[in-house]
């Protein structure tokens, strides 16, 4: 008997996952499945139940501040329900000489300088890029072009919008010291060639590689208006008009609207969206 229990405790790790792996079949809440499947697999290793409880407090205490983060969307979804959006596009309307290509070179210029002292949480696609840049940029297209732009404009500019983000975040925090990915390399060399790699030094040389790709991704964003203007020609040459995309985007709303009044629970979604 003690033998057999003895089996148990040594797979309990392999029931664990076991558990996992049919609650994911099942397609049931993949956070109780986890929950549940690890206070099995520790209660089959003749765990404590005290001692689990301790477990799960001491990591949740561990890593309460990650959940910090889910804090900024709520807030970003109410302040785009006042019209964060249209206040953005109507900031950028007033600058005559600010193109697409223009603000988002700057933004990527801001964004690396930023991440480059430290400053990761300053921008990103859900606090910055959605509610703020990415508006900006359409708005800089829109007084050039008009109100309605083509779908391939529209996500053009989506696209770019993210791109200078993603980029001057990966390329300017590496010359910070105090980074994870810097001090993971670090941790790496020491613990597997034997040597002594400081973060310093990998702050250095990830310099000229930051201006590299700014100089490089700068230079691209600069030709984005060039390409959305031959987007718009494009566009123009197959037929495409203003008043088509006004009217596709109305049918979008007021099929946005009949989904939401058919499902509560996308009413709120539906309302702040339109504002």
């Amino acid at each position: 008997m003690q033998d057999f229990l003895t089996s148990i405790q040594s797979w309990s790790p392999i029931l664990g996952v076991l558990l996992v792996v049919i609650g994911f079949a099942l397609r049931l809440n993949p956070l109780l499945v986890v929950t549940f499947s690890g206070i099995a697999a520790a209660l089959l290793a003749g765990i404590n139940p005290v001692k689990i409880l301790e477990t799960f407090g001491t990591g949740f205490t561990n890593s309460r501040l990650i959940s910090v983060a889910f804090i900024v969307l709520p807030i970003i979804g109410l302040v785009e329900r006042y019209g964060l959006q249209q206040q953005a596009k109507r900031l950028v309307s007033r600058l005559a000489k600010l193109t697409a290509g223009r603000l988002l070179a700057i933004y990527l210029l801001i964004r690396q300088l930023t991440a480059s002292m430290g400053l990761v949480s300053l921008g990103g696609p859900a606090q910055m890029v959605r509610p703020v840049v990415y508006p900006m940029a359409e708005g800089a297209v829109s007084r050039k072009h008009g109100k309605y732009l083509p779908e391939r404009v529209r996500e053009r500019v989506k696209g770019h919008s993210a791109g200078a983000d993603t980029v001057g975040l990966f390329f300017g925090e590496d010359c910070f010291v105090a980074i994870g990915s810097v001090l993971l390399i670090t941790a790496f060399v020491d613990s597997t060639y034997n040597l002594k790699l400081d973060a310093i030094n990998i702050a250095v040389w990830a310099i000229p590689t930051a201006i590299a790709a700014f100089l490089v991704h700068g230079f691209r964003l600069l030709r984005l208006d060039k390409t959305i203007d031959k987007d718009m020609e494009a566009a123009r040459a197959e037929g495409w008009t203003p008043e088509q995309e006004e009217a596709e985007q109305k049918a979008a709303e007021q099929a946005a609207l009949a989904a939401a009044a058919q499902d509560p629970a996308q009413t709120a979604a539906t309302n702040g969206a339109r504002a």
